[in-house]
């Protein structure tokens, strides 16, 4: 070998050392075994990373926004009323979604649900990838990981908030049962239309409650999770529609495929077309009375106001749809069709109530509150602002008979006593000097009380409460359902002075109605709460309480109380009805209210129309309203009552009375008397406005009703009065009307002249309406 050879020899053996010294080195830090151990290295702290993510993760409390529900008012007939609250959602346990349902949602979103562990981590993997990549929202959750996410988490996307989610779902899973985690996925979901839930979604899409749906429909809500705005067929697009019902189908297959539904059963399915969408029902027109009247009770019950509001609330009321339908257009067709607040500013002032009820179940069935808000605020069914006038006068004759209570002449009080309806006529033996008009001053002679109620008479209810007494008369009405706080114990509250409101009137009348026994008119039938997947029904109290007037009395009330319908006051509105009615008619003091409250076998009904400045709501007068003069219970409210009622009866007749009483206008007056015996008095008929007739100077039964012993001539002359004034002048004279001086007024002057004026200061009254 030659020198150059040895050289190039040299110099390429330098070149492979070093070479090999080089790969030396490499080798020496990245060997397999180290590769492989770095690997395991990566993996053990990303273990030991999750173990204590694990540990250091907890399930939190849910979302606040999760828990938010709205609060459901059901007509009686469960039909919704309205839904009130910030998020449209009513959360329902599983026992009100039917099975089938159930499973269109795990067959539609997560077929292996009832066997995993809360986590689809190849799924979840790839969800993670395309979030990395920006390719957006990740796919791949199970039912577990989505019911985390609405309940527990926020939306955002993000790896961080994927990692918790995989935590608190294994925890989740671990926690709680297949079932709670279902019903929790179903109830938190949002489907579209503003609808949070099935129950939501069930009446958003097909009108219906979760209770009712079929597997078909079903299967639509569970497909709608997907993209509830594509899908929702009122405004997808052709391949949305198209997109839909594949996924329907796609959901059916396989519950067929987890035996779910049989082959037979899938093949009867038809796509369910949904129905158009409504606006939720909300607070306007009466439902804006109704439930704040509802809500009202509830809390006065019980029930925690901020719980309340809180949402997840199934109400059901005893308003009943087609009488409050009716209601609503006997007050249009009777009373605001007639007004005219453009061309007469008193009908501006015209504001109306009315409630009714059912006296065997103490139910309200219908309420007029007003125009509803915004345009009017106060419940006018409920307010108990106005005076209810002659209405009240029915109590002070319960409460006479209930107690036993005696004419000044010693005799019962009963529908056939006689009393002196003289105008003006001051009350003998009350606790202050009180000499009450009747209503146009008119004045009658002795009359009985049947007849005193058919007309409203004034001077017979004062003297009456005086004979009753008028805390007497007091504990009977707070023991009715009257407001005891608004009732001051003087003469004029025998006239209805003091405040109350339509739903009162009507328990009151409903009591009598029901045989005596108590009713206390209540708009919630049944209150509901769904919390932590479960329903809890809140006790209520009864709204038929105790026996409060004897039978005797209530019936003997209602009979009476039929003449006002049959020949009184309300006559004129009622008459050429179907059904047997009874009531009572009132108009305060200087027009500023008109009541009518009245009642059928089956159905009571009060209705108070109020005078009511626009602005500032000062009590004004209703006469002129409506084009006409004096506004009178016989007028708009009776004729509102009649309409109503005769619709609400659906064309009958609402059955006949059943009554224990031998008085009153509902029996056949008595006998007439033999020449040898006397007979009770029967009711008189209605007086003109002429003095009342003398009466003849011999022995007449009404002499001893009226506070004389049977058998003792009257007077001749104008001679000496009874206690009880119940006569004021023999034949030659007629009855001073304003009640002469003395115990019980004396003699009127000659020729039928007005007698002295009461030293007590029984003339110059307020005038008093009646009727």
């Amino acid at each position: 070998m030659g020198r150059a050879d040895a050289r190039r020899a040299r110099q390429d053996g330098a070149r492979r050392a070093g070479k090999n010294e080089k790969k030396s080195g490499i080798r020496r830090f990245f060997t397999w075994k180290k590769v492989v151990g770095a690997f395991l290295g990566v993996c053990l702290l990303g273990i030991l990373g999750f173990v204590g993510l694990y540990l250091y993760v907890d399930v939190p409390a849910g979302n606040k926004e999760a828990k938010l529900q709205s609060n459901v008012f059901k007509y009686a007939d469960g039909s919704v009323m309205a839904r009130v609250g910030a998020v449209n959602r009513e959360t329902v346990p599983l026992s009100r979604i039917p099975k089938e349902v159930q499973h269109t949602f795990v067959a539609a979103e997560n077929k292996t649900f009832y066997n995993d562990s809360g986590v689809d981590l190849k799924g979840t993997l790839r969800g993670v990838i395309n979030t990395l990549s920006g390719k957006g929202k990740q796919g791949g959750s199970t039912i577990t990981q989505q019911y985390v996410k609405n309940y527990y988490l926020s939306q955002e996307q993000t790896v961080s908030r994927k990692l918790q989610e995989i935590v608190i779902s294994l925890k989740v899973d671990q926690k709680f049962s297949k079932d709670d985690i279902l019903a929790g996925y179903i109830n938190t979901s949002y489907y579209g239309r503003g609808a949070y839930g099935i129950q939501a979604a069930a009446q958003a899409y097909y009108g219906v409650d979760s209770d009712k749906l079929t597997v078909a429909q079903g299967a639509y809500l569970a497909s709608l999770l997907q993209a509830p705005n594509q899908y929702d067929w009122a405004i997808a697009s052709d391949a949305g529609k198209q997109r839909v019902q594949e996924r329907w189908a796609y959901t059916l297959n396989n519950m067929v495929e987890m035996k779910w539904i049989s082959p037979e059963e899938r093949a009867k399915q038809k796509f369910p077309v949904p129905k158009p969408p409504k606006p939720l029902p909300g607070l306007t027109g009466q439902a804006s009375y109704i439930i704040a009247a509802a809500k009202k009770e509830l809390f006065a019950q019980g029930v925690d106001e901020s719980e309340f509001e809180a949402g997840g609330w199934t109400v059901t009321l005893g308003i009943e749809k087609n009488r409050q339908k009716a209601l609503e257009a006997a007050v249009k067709q009777k009373l605001t069709d007639d007004l005219s607040p453009d061309r007469r500013s008193v009908d501006r002032d015209v504001q109306l109530g009315a409630t009714s009820v059912d006296p065997k179940t103490g139910h309200v069935v219908a309420l007029y509150g007003g125009a509803g808000y915004p345009q009017h605020y106060t419940n006018n069914a409920t307010r108990s602002d106005y005076q209810p006038a002659s209405t009240f006068k029915p109590l002070i004759l319960a409460s006479a008979m209930e107690n036993h209570a005696m004419t000044q002449g010693g005799v019962p009080i009963t529908p056939n006593a006689i009393y002196d309806g003289r105008n003006r006529r001051p009350v003998v033996g009350g606790t202050k000097p009180f000499a009450p008009p009747n209503e146009d001053e008119h004045t009658y002679g002795k009359i009985t009380v049947q007849t005193a109620t058919n007309n409203s008479v004034n001077a017979v209810f004062a003297q009456m409460g005086a004979d009753v007494g008028l805390d007497q008369a007091k504990k009977t009405a707070v023991g009715l359902g009257m407001d005891g706080s608004k009732m001051d114990v003087q003469p004029a509250m025998t006239l209805g002075t003091m405040g109350a409101s339509p739903l009162q009137m009507a328990g009151v009348y409903a009591t009598f109605d029901n045989h005596g026994v108590k009713v206390t008119p209540t708009m919630v039938v049944k209150a509901v709460q769904s919390k932590d997947g479960s329903d809890k029904e809140v006790p209520l109290k009864n709204p038929i309480g105790e026996q409060v007037l004897s039978r005797r009395t209530a019936d003997t009330v209602t009979s009476v109380l039929t003449g006002v319908v049959n020949d009184g006051t309300a006559s004129e509105s009622v008459k050429n009805t179907s059904y047997k009615a009874a009531g009572k008619t009132g108009t305060s003091d200087d027009n500023k209210s008109a009541w009518f409250v009245g009642y059928t076998p089956n159905l009571v009904t009060a209705v108070g129309m109020f005078g009511e400045s626009p602005t500032g709501g000062k009590q004004v007068t209703l006469k002129g309203a409506g084009g006409g003069g004096r506004v009178n219970g016989g007028g708009y409210p009776a004729r509102v009552w009649a309409d109503y009622t005769q619709a609400a009866l659906d064309g009958g007749t609402g059955g006949d009375f059943d009554l224990e009483t031998d008085m009153g206008a509902a029996v056949p007056p008595p006998a007439p008397p033999t020449p040898t015996q006397s007979a009770p008095v029967t009711p008189t008929p209605t007086p003109t406005h002429s003095a009342p007739a003398s009466p003849t100077p011999s022995t007449t039964p009404s002499d001893s009703v009226s506070g004389r012993p049977s058998g003792r001539p009257t007077p001749p002359g104008g001679g000496s009065t009874p206690p009880d004034g119940s006569t004021g002048g023999g034949p030659g004279g007629s009855t001073g009307t304003g009640g002469a001086t003395g115990t019980g007024g004396g003699t009127g002057g000659p020729g039928g002249q007005p007698g002295g004026t009461n030293a007590n200061g029984g003339n110059n009254l307020p005038n008093f309406g009646g009727g």
